[in-house]
């Protein structure tokens, strides 16, 4: 993968971004606040993920009562929407949202304001797998990284222009992340995300500028938690 950008190493460039604004503080908080309901798990790793990204104690337990019914209780719902971008991306677009309507209706907006359009549900979904995925600090020798990895319980290893990624099955991410902490990584993320099964491979600049310009708008849309793309562009078009 060095030499090429695909969605999810744009992503922490852009989530390192969010942090210095505090944005990505609003999105954990709906993540664990979501997640408060149903505990156990997912909350663990909503909570954990948050303080990886050094978002203060007091507001993660803010949206634990929140989300668990001892604070103001919220209305949210997790929605998934599936779409295609410029040259057939396949994006899909993970919501939380106290008006399903309201935001459908903004979320098609942005599609076709940048030449894309929302699908129907399934559209786009299997060209995507879902796995658990922590990124690591690359070092001065990925590959020797790479090979201590190996060992581990994984499916998938990547070298990424800015991290190496491990891929999980989704019910090991915790304890891979875990493990990886004991072997002194530095973990830059993790997080449960749709891996595409095969990328689309985009050689054009003005292309390349649609694509990253639809997926700015969605991040920034303040219901949405979390997307996906199959695109692959190469570092010099960036």
């Amino acid at each position: 993968m060095s030499g090429h950008s695909h969605w999810a190493t744009v992503q922490r460039t852009k989530q390192a971004e969010d942090k210095k604004r505090g944005r990505i503080f609003s999105k954990f908080s709906k993540e664990i606040s979501v997640a408060a309901h149903s505990g156990g798990a997912p909350l663990r790793l909503a909570v954990e993920r948050a303080k990886n990204a050094n978002m203060p104690k007091d507001n993660i337990e803010r949206a634990i009562k929140k989300g668990s019914g001892a604070g103001k209780k919220g209305s949210l719902e997790e929605v998934v929407y599936e779409g295609f971008g410029p040259a057939g991306v396949g994006i899909i677009v993970e919501v939380m949202t106290d008006n399903r309507r309201r935001t459908i209706a903004e979320i098609r907006k942005i599609f076709e304001k940048k030449g894309g359009s929302l699908a129907g549900p399934g559209a786009v979904a299997h060209q995507f797998k879902l796995f658990g995925m922590v990124a690591i600090e690359k070092g001065k020798k990925p590959q020797e990284t790479i090979l201590k990895v190996m060992d581990l319980d994984v499916e998938d290893i990547e070298e990424a222009r800015d991290a190496i990624e491990i891929y999980t099955k989704p019910g090991n991410l915790e304890k891979v992340r875990k493990e990886l902490d004991g072997f002194g990584f530095r973990v830059k993320s993790f997080e449960l995300l749709r891996k595409p099964l095969v990328k689309i491979s985009i050689k054009k600049k003005k292309t390349a500028d649609q694509i990253l310009e639809l997926m700015d708008l969605l991040e920034e849309h303040v219901d949405v938690q979390k997307t996906a793309a199959n695109f692959d562009i190469d570092s010099e078009l960036l």
